[in-house]
């Protein structure tokens, strides 16, 4: 396993590194002007003295490289000078946005509390829920249970959250005055009040995101307890006497949360990326808020930063979700 794991390490080098020409190519490609939304009335000439304090007036593989060297060689320098007060960074220039004229990992991790406080909390109620619905519907097969559930995964799958959003901010807001209808982000938890007020803000943006994702995670929780429980195996453990419980929660149990971990592993890289539409709908000044605002204004260190960065998450969750089917499964060797 451990093997494994350095290889897969070694290997996810050129992988990101091919995912960043790629990414930066498309944005070279794409459309758009960082001076379009400087006003008309400035001269052409200091128009032209801006691209080139941006940086726009180098060629795209001077311009690949240094953002490469920023990103990783500069950028870790600054995250331990942050830590242990030394100065490695001190006199290098970081990737700066275009919009704010401000390092862009600082306004990334000044947005992420928002987003981890959402997003995070809807994933976790959300893996809570589903995986007892789905081994419930599947143990009980055609139940009222299982076709109630069945139902509201249907629902959530369905209905999508621009909807659902504005359906619960009229509900819940509107309607019953119960819950805020806009997330304020720059509310301070310092006390109990506080405290609830945060949940109270938390609750709408949580439930509709969680809907999804407890929709898409008990049906395939539920698909492969049905898969398992029909195996011979478990026709062997029941007629060995082990009681249901044990047959259900420790054997099939096990086997089934295999093919569940890649979709929850895979899953928590959007964790990070933010909910665009659900931020957008509640006004939840997170990553993907920053994402379409860095989009809009043509801002591209930021759409390149971010993205890298889920291209990392995404590669070290598919790891992780690698490692633990060996743990899960021990039939499973990486020889």
């Amino acid at each position: 396993m451990l093997t494994f794991t350095i290889r897969r390490l070694v290997l996810s080098v050129p992988t990101l590194l091919f995912i960043s020409l790629v990414i930066f190519l498309l944005l070279e490609l794409a459309p758009g002007d960082p001076m379009a939304q400087v006003p008309l009335t400035v001269p052409p000439e200091v128009k032209e003295k801006m691209r080139e304090a941006l940086g726009l007036g180098q060629p795209a593989p001077i311009r690949f490289w240094k953002w490469l060297v920023q990103f990783f060689w500069i950028e870790p320098q600054v995250m331990i000078d942050h830590y242990f007060g030394t100065t490695f960074s001190q006199g290098d220039l970081r990737v700066i946005s275009w919009q704010t004229r401000s390092p862009v990992m600082d306004i990334v991790i000044q947005r992420m509390p928002q987003t981890l406080w959402v997003v995070g909390t809807a994933y976790v109620v959300a893996i809570f829920i589903a995986l007892p619905i789905g081994i419930y519907s599947a143990y009980r097969q055609y139940s009222w249970f299982d076709q109630l559930g069945t139902f509201i995964s249907m629902v959530g799958f369905s209905v999508p959250p621009f909807f659902s959003g504005v359906l619960v901010i009229v509900i819940f807001s509107v309607q019953l005055g119960w819950f805020p209808s806009i997330y304020d982000t720059t509310h301070v938890v310092d006390s109990w009040d506080s405290f609830v007020y945060q949940l109270q803000q938390m609750i709408m943006p949580v439930m509709v995101l969680a809907l999804q994702i407890t929709a898409q995670l008990s049906r395939f929780m539920r698909a492969s307890m049905l898969d398992n429980l029909n195996q011979d195996y478990v026709r062997t453990a029941r007629a060995k006497g082990l009681s249901e419980y044990v047959v259900v929660m420790v054997h099939v149990l096990r086997n089934s949360m295999i093919p569940v971990v890649t979709v929850i592993a895979l899953g928590i890289p959007a964790i990070f990326g933010g909910a665009i539409i659900t931020e957008q709908v509640f006004k939840v000044n997170g990553i993907g808020q920053l994402l379409i605002g860095a989009i809009q204004a043509n801002d591209l260190p930021m759409v390149q930063t971010l993205t890298f960065i889920f291209a990392i998450l995404i590669v070290l969750f598919n790891l992780i979700a690698d490692v633990l089917y060996g743990i899960l499964d021990p039939r499973i060797r990486y020889d």
